[in-house]
């Protein structure tokens, strides 16, 4: 599975990160599609699941080198490289364009989807009872989690764990919104923006030979609950890619329809025409979160009207396919040079 990459091999696999970690913010977007369109999704569960009882032996006896290369490291450390930064820089980019440009930006979205779901039939010919069947699972599963109702906001850091395991699923299952479920979890603004943007301002602060934060207990608290979620991503990331590997080994034809039908019922989620719902109290004043932010209840969606912005809309879903079209071709490309 590992092999000799070149230095565009190694910054588009950076740009992949940047890509997987972008739609791992952004709620209704799996970042395991990104790994699946661009071709890398195999390479990344296979990497993942060779963290076992050997890779901590190779640990324990001092054997780093090895171990590194048991588990694929140059190929992850690029990646998640590419992640890191896309929490520090894209994640920041995006959160600025769907607040000013909402709909575009879903619509965008939902023609990534769109392609994704092309890409990932068009090839796929074990069509039979069983493949049907875990195909109309998917779909139900996918449009059954569109639409629940999110909960409160809970910072428990087992609770907090608990949502590092859950959240990081979007990584290796495609279609499996991460960002989405820490939302119907309560847990969306407190995991993803109020301690990344902590962790950002520690850093920030530290470079200016600032250390007041040593006495902020908030900011320590949001810094201990960033660790402890992460140390859940990392449970859950190991953890999910050892159940993947096994089910893709033994039950592929079964799988791939699944998560075809997961993504088709995640249409929902990503569904451009759609209004924010927010909660509110019996006296009719606003639900906020222990941060003071408006808590989300759910989303409100809608038919588009025949406008112009409709029209705009939907030239940026044909964006959205063209990019995800654009990426297989690359991906073809690329598997040749290496044939």
């Amino acid at each position: 599975m590992q092999r000799t990459r070149t230095l565009s091999d190694k910054v588009f696999l950076i740009l992949k990160g940047l890509g997987m970690g972008a739609a791992n913010k952004v709620p209704g977007v799996s970042g395991g599609v990104v790994a699946f369109v661009a071709g890398f999704y195999e390479e990344f569960i296979y990497s993942l699941q060779k963290f076992n009882a050997k890779a901590v032996k190779l640990l324990i006896n001092g054997r780093f080198k090895s171990f590194y290369t048991y588990v694929n490291g140059r190929f992850l450390s690029l990646l998640f490289l590419g992640m890191i930064i896309s929490y520090f820089s894209v994640s920041k980019v995006l959160d600025y364009l769907i607040k000013h440009y909402e709909l575009y930006v879903w619509s965008v979205f939902f023609g990534m989807i769109i392609g994704s779901i092309y890409y990932i039939s068009k090839d796929f010919k074990d069509w039979e009872l069983k493949t049907y069947t875990a195909l109309c699972i998917g779909i139900i599963m996918g449009i059954s989690v569109s639409f629940m109702d999110p909960a409160t906001e809970n910072d428990n850091l087992w609770f907090v764990f608990f949502c590092g395991i859950i959240s990081v699923s979007g990584m290796t299952l495609p279609g499996f919104s991460g960002s989405f479920i820490l939302i119907l979890l309560g847990n969306y603004v407190l995991l993803l923006v109020d301690s990344v943007n902590a962790l950002f301002d520690t850093f920030a602060e530290m470079l200016q030979g600032d250390f007041s934060f040593i006495k902020n207990e908030a900011r320590l608290r949001m810094l201990k609950i960033l660790a402890v979620f992460t140390g859940g991503s990392v449970v859950g990331l190991v953890t999910f890619s050892h159940v993947l590997n096994y089910i893709l080994k033994h039950y592929r034809s079964i799988t791939i329809a699944a998560i075809i039908g997961f993504i088709v019922g995640s249409l929902g989620v990503v569904w451009p025409w759609k209004e924010t719902k927010f909660k509110y109290q019996a006296d009719g004043s606003a639900l906020l979160d222990s941060n003071g932010k408006q808590i989300i209840e759910n989303y409100e969606r809608y038919l588009p009207q025949l406008n112009t912005e409709t029209y705009w809309a939907l030239v940026y879903i044909m964006l959205g396919i063209a990019i995800v079209l654009a990426l297989e071709i690359y991906g073809r490309k690329t598997t040749k040079q290496h044939a």
